[in-house]
Order: C-alpha cells, then structure tokens, then sequence
C-alpha cells in the first residue's frame, strides 16, 4: 500500500490518479477534508481529466497496516503533528518519500539543517536508508473539503539520496507512470530539488508580499528584477553547496512562464489564514549562505517583511 500523508491539493491529487489506475492507496488528511474524503471520495479536475476516486482516509498514519510507501505532502509546519505518528510505519521498513517545497531535511546528509529541522528530531525518527527524494512540478487548489482542482503538467522526478538504481524506486515510478504520472529517476535529485527551490525562492515570498498570481509578477518589469536577483543570489548558494544547477536565472524565470497563470501555494495559505511555508525555502537557504559565506540580501529582505506579513 502507498499512504499519501497529507492530502491536499497536490497529495490528494497523487492519490485520486494512483487510486483511479488501481493502486492501492489510503490517505492521512484532517478536519471536514478528511471527512469528505471518507463520505465521497476525493473529486479531482485535472489535465488527467475529471474523476472521482475512493481511497481509504484516517486522521493518523498509525491506522494504515505496514505501507511500504509513505509519501511525505504536508507542509513543514506540520512535522510535529506528524512526527508521533512515523514509528511504525519506520520498524515496518516503509519507504518515506519526501515531496515538500523546500531544502528536505536529509538534504545534508553530514550536517543538520536547523531552518528545516530544529534540533535534528526528523532526522531521528527517518532513517537515512528509508528516504526517497522527490520533487513536485504541479499546481493545485482545495476548492471545496474532498474537491481539488490541479493544474501544470504532472512531473515527479524522485531519486535515491545516494544515486543508486534500486527496485524500490523503479517499483514507485512505475506505479506513478501507469497513474499517468511522470517520475524519472534521477541520480542527483539534489539538483533538481535546487532547480525547483530556486522558484519557491523568488515567488512565493513576493507573491505573498504583492497578492499578485505567478504570470502577473513575471509580466512586470521591475517586479521580475527582483525575482531575477533572487534567483540569482539562490544560484551562487548552490554554487557554493557544490551544486550546479545548469540553468541562469533568467532561464528559471522562464520556466516559471510557462505554467498556468496561478497563485502560489504561499498566497493560497496567506489568504486562508494558514502558517505559510517560508522556512525550508528561505530560511534554510539562508542559513547555507551563512555558512558558505555567500551574501543574500535580497533573500533576506524578502523573507523578513514576509515573515512580519504572516504574523
């Protein structure tokens, strides 16, 4: 069984596909979702098409029966609601894969990432052995408890932290591909969590600063300067962590151009009153500049006045 652990808008729609190409899947989701969830399924409009899928929902990961994989879609700020609850999905040998905005917390291996994981208790409770990278290049909006509308293209890259080929991995991607769900393997999956990281960095911040969707921020000249600055301070960060991400910041910008005209999930949390979602994107990338010595003003500046937005 694959247990989606936090199905909103992206893991809700991860689990309606898996769900409707006849995996086996549950879902951990909370308050009149899960209810919904458990009295009519989840309801997806989609690039897949319009659906409607069942899958066994629960409040607490603990009533699924030794998953073999466990796929991590909440957003950090949930960790110590979800943390109680991994223990025996991890003696059972499950699988853990990460599909979250940000730095993950594996992401040093050698080090703890404090922005991410606070004294290090998610490093304690998932072995390293057990995680799968992943990274989500899809959009997607709650519009109603147990309905979700997703839009963008469907790419998952996941990667085994070490590089290797392993039969668990292939087995995920599989599975993902005949959901109709892209997920190459990568063998760096570092570089490709940067590569999305990089427009984390410049859009959700400004989009919570501005109110304004990711194509209008974009279309603005001055506005698209500052993105362009941020994404470029976020390349030399990388550059300093040994990685290459193989694209200027123009090219990310770009990139990002080419997606639906859509608010970030940064706006959709601000305008719903939710914790928003800036620590493992700009609060860890911070705190490696910090330690590689790289200047971030631009980072900084606008993880201040979002963070003062927030409260």
């Amino acid at each position: 069984m694959i247990v989606i652990f936090g199905a909103g808008a992206i893991g809700g729609f991860i689990a309606g596909a898996l769900a409707r190409s006849g995996a086996e899947v549950g879902v951990v989701a909370r308050g009149a979702h899960l209810d919904a969830i458990k009295h009519s399924g989840l309801h997806v409009e989609s690039v897949l098409g319009d659906f409607q899928a069942r899958v066994p929902a629960a409040a607490d990961l603990r009533e699924f029966d030794d998953p073999a994989y466990v796929l991590l879609t909440f957003k950090s700020h949930q960790w110590d609601d979800a943390l109680p609850q991994l223990d025996r999905a991890v003696r059972s040998g499950a699988t853990f894969v990460t599909l979250q905005n940000g730095l993950p917390f594996w992401y040093a291996h050698e080090r703890i990432l404090e922005s991410v994981d606070p004294g290090g208790r998610i490093r304690a409770a998932i072995p390293y052995e057990q995680i799968i990278g992943g990274v989500v290049h899809t959009s997607g909006t709650i519009l109603a408890p147990g309905r979700i509308k997703q839009s963008g293209n469907t790419l998952f890259p996941i990667g085994e932290l070490d590089g290797s080929q392993t039969q668990r991995i292939s087995r995920l991607a599989k599975i993902f591909e005949d959901a109709g769900l892209h997920a190459p393997i990568e063998r760096d999956i570092r570089r490709l969590v940067w590569r999305k990281l990089l427009g984390n960095l410049a859009l959700n911040p400004v989009s919570a600063l501005t109110g304004a969707t990711v194509r209008a921020m974009l279309n603005d000249p001055p506005t698209r300067a500052v993105l362009r600055a941020i994404v470029d301070e976020g390349l030399a960060v990388a550059r300093a962590a040994g990685v290459e991400i193989g694209v200027t910041a123009e090219e990310r910008l770009e990139m990002a151009m080419h997606i639906a005209d859509v608010k970030t999930s940064t706006l959709q949390d601000l305008e719903a009153g939710k914790p928003l979602e800036l620590a493992p994107i700009c609060g860890a990338t911070i705190e490696l500049a910090r330690q590689y010595g790289v200047p971030v003003p631009h980072i900084e500046t606008v993880y201040a006045l979002t963070q003062l937005r927030a409260r």
